[in-house]
C-alpha cells in the first residue's frame, strides 16, 4: 500500500547519506519503516549550498517505489518551474517549491498538478504563514522550515513550534504539515503535538552509527505523540 502524506511519518532526508552508498541508505531506511524518503535538491543560488538532481531521484525512485514508499522532492531552487517535469518524469510523488523562489506560485503548483505529483509550498523561518493566504487551498502540503535552508545538521529554531501550531490552524485539513530542520528523538514529539504529520530528519537518522535503529527511536517517540 502507498503511503499517503496525511500520515504520520518520518522522511529520512538522504542530504545527510554517504552519497557513495545512497542507495543502501535509502534501503536501510525502508526496512526500517520509513514511507517517505525526503531528497533534497539545491542549486548554489536560491541556498548556498549544491546537492543533487532528477538523476539521483532516477536512481532511488524505483526501489523506493517498489517498497510502497513515496518520493518526497524539496527543491531549494530558483526558476524550479524548469525542473518541474523532469523531477516528474524521474520518479518524484511529492515536489516542494519554496514561497521565496517562485514570482508565480500558483502557476508552479498547477504545474506541479499537471506533471502528475502532488504540490508542496515551503516557508522559510522568516517568512509569515500569511503569504500562503491565496495558495493554501490549492497545495497538498505546507513545510516549515525549521532551520535556515541549506545546509544539514542545523539546531531546531525554537520558534518554529508555534509558527507549526498556527501554520495546522491556518492550513485546511486536506494538507500535509511537513517540518524539516533539526528534528530530533527529543523534539518530535513536541513537532507531532504541534501539528506536524510529516517530519523530515536527516542527521539524526544518517548521522548515527545504526541508522535503521535511529529511524526506529525517531518513529516510536512520536507514535504516541497526540496530534
Amino acid at each position: 500500500m502507498t503511503a499517503s502524506l496525511l500520515e504520520r511519518l518520518i522522511a529520512p532526508s538522504i542530504l545527510s547519506a554517504d552519497f557513495g552508498r545512497l542507495a543502501t541508505a535509502v534501503d536501510l531506511a525502508l526496512d526500517a519503516g520509513a514511507g517517505l524518503i525526503h531528497v533534497d535538491v539545491m542549486d548554489g543560488h536560491f541556498v548556498p549550498n549544491i546537492t543533487v538532481g532528477p538523476l539521483a531521484v532516477e536512481a532511488v525512485a524505483p526501489r523506493i517505489h517498489d517498497r510502497g514508499g513515496l518520493v518526497d522532492c524539496h527543491l531549494m531552487i530558483e526558476r524550479a518551474e524548469l525542473f518541474v517535469e523532469r523531477f516528474a518524469e524521474a520518479g518524484a510523488d511529492v515536489i516542494t517549491v519554496h514561497q521565496e523562489a517562485c514570482a508565480h506560485l500558483h502557476r508552479v503548483v498547477c504545474q506541479i498538478h499537471e506533471a502528475g505529483a502532488r504540490a508542496g509550498v515551503a516557508v522559510n523561518p522568516a517568512t509569515p504563514l500569511a503569504t500562503l493566504e491565496e495558495i493554501r487551498q490549492h497545495c497538498d502540503m505546507v513545510l516549515v522550515m525549521s532551520v535556515n535552508p541549506g545546509f544539514g545538521g542545523q539546531s531546531f529554531i525554537t520558534t518554529s513550534l508555534d509558527k507549526l501550531r498556527r501554520a495546522r490552524q491556518f492550513l485546511p485539513r486536506h494538507v500535509a504539515l511537513e517540518v524539516d530542520g533539526g528534528v530530533t528523538e527529543g523534539n518530535a514529539a513536541q513537532l507531532v503535538e504541534a501539528g506536524a504529520n510529516l517530519l523530515v530528519a536527516g542527521s539524526s537518522i544518517f548521522g548515527a552509527a545504526d541508522p535503521a535503529a535511529a529511524y526506529r527511536r525517531l518513529a516510536g517517540s512520536v507514535s504516541g505523540a497526540a496530534g
